[in-house]
């Protein structure tokens, strides 16, 4: 049997939330989607993460978000997002991954891991953290590879190689480095990434400069064994001993969903899907971007702070068609 509703928002994070937050003041029979737990690319940040962004600026709803400090971390917002969606009752179906969506004459039908369904409007709020930029070096399906990192400490007493430079990397070393791991950073460019949050960035570079953490900037990995690791640097290859490879790099959203659905992306390199900035529909009628999904490969260019409004703008829109 097919279920119908109003709206249908594909994932369950902040944006997605705020979303099902407006539907729900218009009173709009809706539902979510979310293929993971609720807020999943939230709880697959590292334990430790510290936002960027003060808690005022990830507030959605004017839902007020206490913390202990400015800026929150990995669990108060988890903590925080959770009692949005419990105290409001949203209807968020969890571990349901949607499969396709497909607009049939004034309907979409989507297709999930579950269920089929009916929509008038679908929005796609997913995100982009579920797909990693791939090295594409051979050695990089071995186990010790990975391109997301949780914690430090089964790093501890070994010699891991962290790639990157932008917060993420950053992180990783500087706690891998703390809990005892032996850190080598390799650096695709010439420096630490400028985004890298201000109070964190002199750490790293000073423990760079110390010796600490060993870098090679301008560098790439080569070939990855099961004891050891090659890179190309401007000095020539070099090949040493390495027990990990922790590899982030960047993510980026799902295109071929996007494409299969039947959005335009742009033909260079950022792939940006086609929608009205005013309104946030795509070039489909009835179907919508909210939050990162947005910036196509530019994915630091969205985010909690300044993707909020996606949803208000979402609604206002399907209100003045409906009227």
């Amino acid at each position: 049997m097919t279920t119908t509703y109003k709206v249908l928002i594909i994932g369950a994070g902040p944006i997605g939330i705020a979303c099902a937050l407006e539907c729900k003041k218009q009173n709009w029979d809706y539902v979510v989607l979310e293929k993971g737990a609720l807020t999943n690319s939230l709880f697959n940040y590292p334990k430790n993460m510290t936002f960027f962004s003060t808690s005022e600026k990830l507030e959605i709803d004017n839902v007020p978000f206490i913390s202990n400090n400015p800026k929150p971390n990995r669990d108060e917002a988890l903590e925080y997002y959770r009692r949005v969606a419990t105290s409001n009752t949203l209807n968020i179906h969890l571990y349901e991954e949607v499969k396709s969506i497909k607009k049939v004459a004034h309907q979409f039908e989507v297709t999930s891991s579950k269920s089929s369904y009916h929509a008038d409007k679908v929005v796609i709020a997913s995100g982009f953290y579920d797909i990693p930029k791939l090295l594409d070096v051979p050695g990089e399906s071995l186990p010790k590879v990975t391109h997301y990192y949780n914690e430090a400490h089964p790093y501890a007493m070994q010699d891991v190689v962290v790639v990157g430079a932008s917060n993420s990397a950053v992180d990783a070393a500087l706690e891998i480095w703390r809990k005892g791991g032996q850190v080598t950073m390799v650096i695709r460019g010439s420096e630490i990434g400028d985004r890298v949050k201000y109070w964190v960035r002199p750490d790293i570079i000073n423990r760079i400069k110390e010796g600490s953490i060993t870098a090679h900037y301008n560098a790439e990995i080569v070939k990855v064994t099961e004891k050891d690791i090659t890179i190309n640097t401007p000095k020539g290859e070099l090949i040493f001993a390495n027990s990990f490879v922790v590899a982030l790099t960047g993510y980026q959203p799902n295109f071929k969903f996007l494409v299969d659905a039947g959005i335009h992306l742009s033909e260079d390199e950022a792939q940006l899907p086609q929608y009205n900035p005013e309104t946030m529909e795509t070039n489909v009628p009835g179907l919508y971007l909210a939050g990162v999904i947005c910036g196509g490969t530019e994915t630091h260019k969205w985010f909690i702070e300044n993707s909020r409004i996606h949803a208000k703008l979402i609604a206002a829109h399907i209100k003045k068609t409906n009227s």
